[in-house]
């Protein structure tokens, strides 16, 4: 048997990919991150599906659902918020699994970035603006960043920025982005994209920690900081210019 790491996306139920919603249709057992996840995606699942929320269980117990469900030659979705290649710890769940015998294989899922760039119309790489996009997180009460991997130095690039995980620090955050993108830079928060309950601000490094403290937020969403975020600058691609030779 394999156990199947599935991207929910965003949460909307029809934000799933095809491949998901199918994989979802047919698995035995469903783990699934109840603290990110609107629970209408799990329409999708059969209505005898054994679903394990994840929110309470440490990483061991979580591994441990999952080797039993296979084990027990179940059909295993592990459900992931987003995309499983962003913030998911796909890495140390595959390596226990790895160690147990039990293989697994990825499906992808809509990033939540990509989500609360929709929701606000905005491309994340405008030509002249920026053509780099850094996804990071904050460090506080959570594993140490790497060495060179401080806000600071993303910062100090001028690439469009998407943290994840800071909403509770975004007005230290915006603070420490202001000497290289100036106070006035565009900010963006948006709180479960697509889900009941979405939630947007809009704003600048020097506003934008203010509304989120006003907004009480506490998890579940993403900021979006970089000129590329106003709409009424920047330029236009190489690729589409009328005077580029097409021959």
């Amino acid at each position: 048997m394999t156990v199947h790491f599935v991207g929910a996306g965003p949460g909307a139920a029809d934000l799933l990919t095809l491949r998901a919603a199918t994989m979802l249709g047919r698995a035995d057992v469903v783990v699934y991150p109840g603290t990110y996840l609107d629970a209408e995606v799990l329409s999708h699942c059969r209505a005898d599906a054994r679903l394990v929320d994840s929110q309470a269980l440490d990483l061991d117990r979580i591994t441990a659902a999952l080797v039993e469900a296979d084990a027990a030659g179940r059909d295993v979705v592990r459900l992931t918020s987003g995309d499983p290649s962003v913030y998911s710890a796909l890495a140390e769940q595959t390596r226990r699994l790895d160690a147990a015998g039990v293989g697994w294989d990825v499906t992808p899922g809509v990033p939540s970035y990509a989500a609360a760039a929709a929701l606000v119309g905005r491309e994340l790489t405008v030509p002249l603006m920026a053509q780099s996009v850094v996804l990071t997180r904050a460090q506080a009460r959570s594993t140490a960043m790497g060495e060179g991997e401080g806000l600071e130095t993303f910062a100090a690039t001028g690439a469009t920025l998407v943290l994840h995980l800071a909403v509770t620090r975004t007005a230290e955050l915006a603070e420490r982005l202001v000497p290289s993108y100036g106070a006035d830079c565009p900010a963006v928060v948006v709180h479960r994209a697509s889900q009941p309950g979405e939630l947007v601000l809009r704003g600048t490094l020097a506003d934008i920690g203010g509304q989120v403290a006003d907004a009480g937020l506490r998890q579940a969403a993403v900021i979006l900081v970089g000129r590329v975020l106003d709409p009424a600058r920047g330029g236009e691609s190489h690729l589409y210019d009328a005077a580029r030779p097409r021959t």
